[in-house]
């Protein structure tokens, strides 16, 4: 198939389209840079042989979201742009609604002028809030606690009220628990950038000696040993279900509402010691106060999965921190290599232009 991937440059696009082109699709990915990096593409160049099309594009923008689709044919949509920190939706949490809900607005309406008919929608499981049992099913309550989960299941409504009122349309909205690792390549994987808001990052970051400590919310939950409990799951094994929901949907002409989970909660200081073993390295923490929303267990059911696509989780998490060490091993400053984007910025402000500087700087530099 012909696949537009929205977001192809981010964390989970990127990883998205390296299985997808390996299975033969013919991919473009459109990506506005905002939280990602085009060096990524690059990177992917180098995974599969060749670099794949791409276009910078703000959903936001009408305009540039129809040049996507003008003279191009695409046989689906795979959409994973969005923003996605919560504590940063309840600071701006109308920032969120007008990326997040009026992109995906945007595309839908592009979609249908196309005759595109097939989309894959990257949700989470942030829309079941603060569940009443754990593992989590799909017919759980929604119960959104804060301005990124609830643009989440507003874009999971938009998409369900298109697929009932068109008869050709159809859509597969997957629900995330906790995605972690990264190519076995070590050469995509998750840049947070600033602060990470995610546990394997920030746990790798002060592995490598980019943070003094990690900060474990809360020791007293009625947990196997006092801390959170969380459904990590490979970012390949969550790849890979993308692939497969494509296949389902040409196969059975339906949409559906899938968990991707392992079915498994691992604790925080589960993680943490998964990760020392899997490093060499030490990772200090210490205790603090939970924080307000969060849970003590939240992981999936994920027989949803099995049942309609076949998949299942396959790599676990001495393989999620295997993976996650050597990328930030091999990439200790994420895509950017901090003294080379600096004097990159100032002497060629373009994002571009930038992101043609830093493959050439990062040979010559020794990774630990």
């Amino acid at each position: 198939m012909r696949i537009l991937v929205c977001g192809g440059a981010g964390y989970i696009g990127s990883h998205t389209c390296a299985v997808l082109a390996g299975r033969g699709h013919e991919l473009m990915i459109a990506d506005s840079f905002v939280n990602s990096s085009p060096v990524v593409l690059e990177r992917l160049g180098g995974i599969l042989g060749s670099i794949p099309p791409s276009r910078q594009v703000d959903l936001r923008d009408p305009h540039a979201v129809a040049s996507l689709f003008a003279g191009q044919r695409f046989d689906a949509v795979v959409h994973f742009a969005a923003l996605k920190a919560v504590g940063e939706s309840c600071a701006r949490p109308l920032a969120y609604f007008d990326n997040n809900i009026c992109g995906t607005i945007h595309l839908l309406q592009e979609m249908r002028e196309a005759g595109v008919g097939r989309l894959v929608f990257s949700s989470s499981a942030t829309v079941y809030g603060d569940p009443d049992a754990v593992p989590v099913r799909e017919d759980a309550p929604l119960r959104v606690t804060n301005p990124y989960g609830r643009s989440k299941l507003v874009m999971e409504q938009l998409i369900e009220d298109l697929c009932q009122h068109d008869p050709g349309f159809r859509a597969i909205n997957l629900r995330y628990f906790n995605p972690a690792g990264a190519h076995p390549s070590g050469r995509i994987g998750e840049d947070p950038g600033a602060e990470p808001n995610n546990l394997m990052p920030y746990i790798s970051q002060v592995a490598i000696g980019r943070r003094k400590q990690l900060a474990v919310y809360g020791g007293d939950w009625p947990t196997i040993d006092g801390t959170g409990v969380r459904d990590y799951i490979h970012v390949m094994d969550l790849a890979r279900a993308h692939a497969d929901a494509l296949e389902f949907m040409l196969r059975e002409d339906r949409s559906a509402t899938i968990n991707l989970g392992t079915g498994c909660g691992i604790s925080v200081l589960e993680l943490i010691r998964e990760f020392e073993r899997a490093s060499g390295r030490q990772v200090p923490y210490r205790i603090v106060d939970r924080r307000v929303g969060d849970v003590a267990e939240v992981y999936a059911d994920p027989g949803l999965a099995l049942e309609l696509l076949g998949w299942r989780a396959e790599l676990g998490v001495d393989a999620m921190c295997a993976d996650a060490w050597r990328w930030q091993r091999m990439n200790p400053h994420g895509y950017a290599v901090p003294e080379v984007v600096a004097a990159a910025e100032e002497a060629m402000p373009s994002v571009r232009q930038v992101a043609e500087a830093r493959p050439l700087a990062e040979a010559a530099i020794s990774l630990p």
